[in-house]
This record gives C-alpha cells, structure tokens and sequence, in this order.
C-alpha cells in the first residue's frame, strides 16, 4: 500500500512540474502544442501547460545587437568602400518570429540580408565625402527606417543601424593619398604665392609712407633751420650794429683762424690791416 501511494504521488510530482512554467520579466514565451502554436504569453509570471503535449520557446524582450562583418560596398563614382555597421534591434512579435526565422540566428541572418541591401542602395548614391560627414546621418536615418519596413514581416522591430567605420580598400589607399597629397601641395603654394604678393604690396605701401614722412621731416627741419639762421643772423646784427669797431674786431679774429695755423708763415706790409690788428 505504501509503495503504490509513493508512485501516486511521484507520478502527481512529476505532472504537476511538467505542467507549470515561469516566465521572466524579460521574457515572452510562445507555448506549442504537437508542434502547432497555442499561445503567446507575454506578462511574467507562473502559468500552466499540458504535460508531454506543450512545449514552451522563450523569446528575450531587451534590446540585442547585430554586429556585421565588414563587407564591400560601390558608392557614387564608382568607388569602392569597406564599411563596418551594427544594428540594435528586438523582437516585437514572438509567435511571427518564431515561425519566419524560428532562432537569434535565423534573426541575425535575416537581418544581415536587410541591412546590407539598404545600406548598399542608399550609399550608392552619395561620394565617400558625403558619407563620412554631411550626409551620414541623413543616410543612417533612411537605412534604419527601411531595415524596420522590412523586417516587420519577420516579427523584428529595428530600432537603430550605424556605421561603425569606413574604410577603403588597400588598393585604394595610397592612390587616394598621393591625390590628396597633391591637393593639399597645391594648396599651399596657392597659400605662399598670395602671402608673398601680400608682403610685397605691404612692404611698397610701407616704403612709400617712409619716403613721404622723410622728406616731409627734411623739409620741416629745412624750414625751422633757415627760420633759426635767420633769427640767429638778426641777433648778430643787432648786437654788432650796436658796436662796429667790436663787428671788425670778432670778424678779423675769425679771419685769422681759419687763413693760421700752428706752422703757418704770413708776410704782411706795415699798412696791412691784419698788421694793425696784430
């Protein structure tokens, strides 16, 4: 009698653990019935289910990231360019998730189709240039707004694509960087040439405001120069007019200093002027 009540009550153990579930705060579960969809449980919480007959999937409901490899891509020009993009996306329906990419893989697959052939038609019609600066997000926002269209059938919600990088190609990189080399070479002799005609009219306008400034100073000092002889030759008439015999005097004296020197011999007669000075 004992032993049967233990297997009864094994085998209500057993039931009743195969026939409950949990479901987490982060989670939706999709209960399946002899293969079949059932239901879809989206509160957390405990719930029950019909033992060896519903099977229970568990879809996560936080943000996941898709992280692509780095592929190719033509851009406007012709120009090939490596880009390294990801994706954050989450499941908005799990029962039209579970049965289009049924898995995280499938759903990542499906997303690398997406975002790669969005972001493939709408680089295609910018240059490298436009990318990488005016136009990036313009362009991020468009891919993202399409990948979400399109992956709406699959039970996918796309909430956000960006680039990571942008690079080019090895064949291309020293081609690139010899033009822009070029460029920027060109540039800068644009630079010095137009600095050089700058110092050049700089230092003209500079030496003419010298010449004007220098002869109006030599003709100003030329003025007050001639005004002082002139006050200076009235002072000295003024004060000789006065005493003319002292005028002849200073006079013969300067005569004297400039026609004497240490070793100078003069002969005068006794009725020269000099000779009655001395």
């Amino acid at each position: 009698m004992k032993k049967l009540i233990i297997s009864i009550l094994a085998i209500i153990v057993i039931v009743l653990s195969t026939s409950l579930f949990q479901v987490s705060e982060i989670q939706n579960a999709v209960v399946i019935r002899l293969g079949k969809p059932k239901r879809v449980v989206t509160e957390p919480g405990l719930y029950v289910k019909v033992p060896f007959m519903d099977d229970v999937r568990y879809f996560d409901k936080r943000l996941l990231n898709y992280d692509a490899a780095p592929k190719g891509i033509i851009i406007k020009g012709k120009k090939s360019i490596v880009i390294d993009n990801y994706a954050r996306w989450r499941i908005s329906e799990p029962l039209l998730f579970l049965q289009s990419v049924q898995n995280i893989a499938g759903a990542q697959a499906r997303l690398d189709d997406i975002v790669y052939s969005e972001l493939r038609r709408e680089m295609g019609k910018y240059t490298l240039t436009e990318i990488i600066s005016s136009k990036r997000d313009f362009i991020m926002e468009n891919v993202t707004k399409e990948s979400r269209e399109k992956a709406k059938s699959s039970g996918i919600d796309v909430i956000d694509v960006r680039i990571k990088r942008v690079e080019l190609p090895q064949e291309n990189e020293k081609n690139i960087f010899k033009r822009m080399d070029a460029e920027r070479n060109q540039q800068a002799k644009k630079y010095r040439a137009e600095g050089r005609e700058k110092s050049l009219e700089i230092t003209s306008q500079a030496d003419r405001e010298k010449t004007i400034i220098l002869a109006e100073a030599y003709r100003k000092s030329e003025e007050l120069k001639g005004e002082g002889d002139a006050k200076a030759l009235e002072i000295y008439a003024n004060a000789y007019n006065r005493d003319p015999e002292f005028y002849k005097f200073m006079k013969t004296l300067e005569t004297y200093e400039k026609i004497m020197g240490e070793k100078t011999k003069i002969i005068l007669s006794t009725d020269s002027e000099l000779w009655k000075m001395l």
